[in-house]
This record gives C-alpha cells, structure tokens and sequence, in this order.
C-alpha cells in the first residue's frame, strides 16, 4: 500500500518566456533546474510526490528507475503520475509503489514546473498540499487532513462488517443473501453486533 503526505506539483505546456522566469526563480531559491529533480529535492520521509502532468502525452514524464530510486530513499512511499513513466523493468524491481497513466520511453520534454506544494488535477480529484494519500491495487484516494479521523473511523467499521460477513460465507452454511448486506435474522445480527464490539475493543487497547 501507498500512505504517506502529498507533495503536489503542476506541470503546463512549455513557453520559452515563462520557462526564463521560472528557471530563474528556482536558481534563486536553490533549486535544481531539471523539471523532474526539482520536484524531487524538496521531499521528505513521508512525503508522496502527488504530480499533475496533464495525461499521458509523450514528454509528460515523470522520470524511470533513477528518479523512482531517488523518491523511494527520500521518502520510503512512492508517487503518484497523472501522466507517465519510464524504465518499467528497472523500476519495478524496486520498493516503492507507483500510480501512472502508462508508460512511454519518452523523457520529459515539452513541459516547465509552474508551481510545487500548489493544487492539481488528477483524473477527477482537486489534490491539496498536505493531503493524506492512500493506494491500493484498486487505485488510490486523496484524504483531506481534518476528515482522516473519520474516514478512519467509517473504514475500520466496513471492515469489520466484511471481516464477518466473509468469515460466515465461507463456511458455506449460509446463502449470500442470509449475511449480505446485512444479517437476515435477528439471531444473525446480534451475533455480528457482538463480533463488532469485540474487534473494536481489541483495536482500542
């Protein structure tokens, strides 16, 4: 899995008289001038790159196993692309996890850094700076800070619903429709309320 803080970086189209202005004000400000490195310097241990390149275009690159190596022992996390990848055979022999668009063997190009710790697009979700990031193989979600708590709390809830429910289905002395979506019989339902208590007291100590 994938849980760390997002670090966010748009990217936009190249224009060579923004480009000067932007390279400048990195130089000044200590920056790395690669477009990808300058994104990578600033992480830290818990950070995830949250970076926005507009789709998967060729150029719209976000480094191959070098970078990703460079990401994973800044931050032991990983990142996520809205854009692509490259050097898949190289990177996936490495710890980290990564979500992208697809892979293409093009570098960067065509691109300039317009702003870091700023808000992006990824497919449908406006990502903030700070945001909880949290992947899985089934894709990956973005948790404002002040709703974890809850969202921990609903989650944990869910899975002790389906913790029971497939631990009863397996056993084959049920039909589907007896255990989901919800116990069928009242005998049923105290049994599962009785189960929820006591995995939310074993998880409380």
């Amino acid at each position: 899995k994938l849980v760390g803080r997002a670090v966010t970086a748009k990217y936009l189209p190249a224009r060579p008289d923004v480009d000067d202005v932007v390279n400048a004000d990195a130089a000044k400000a200590g920056l790395a001038r690669g477009n990808t490195q300058r994104v990578v310097d600033v992480l830290s241990r818990r950070d995830v790159p949250v970076v926005d390149l507009m789709g998967p275009s060729p150029g719209h690159n976000f480094g191959g196993d070098n970078i990703a190596a460079a990401i994973w022992g800044q931050t032991g996390t990983g990142s996520v692309v809205f854009g692509t990848i490259r050097d898949l055979e190289g990177t996936f022999g490495l710890p980290l996890q990564i979500y992208y668009m697809k892979p293409h063997p093009a570098a960067v190009s065509g691109v300039t850094v317009a702003g870091i710790n700023v808000p992006v697009n990824i497919g449908d979700a406006m990502v903030m700076p700070g945001d909880v990031v949290l992947g899985d193989r089934t894709g990956v979600v973005f948790i404002p800070p002040h709703m974890v708590k809850d969202v921990v709390e609903a989650a944990e809830a869910v899975h002790i619903k389906d913790e029971w429910t497939q631990m009863k289905l397996l056993t084959g002395q049920h039909k589907a429709s007896d255990i989901y979506p919800t116990p069928a019989t009242p005998e049923l339902q105290k049994e599962f309320e009785e189960y929820k208590k006591k995995k939310l007291a074993e998880r409380a100590k």
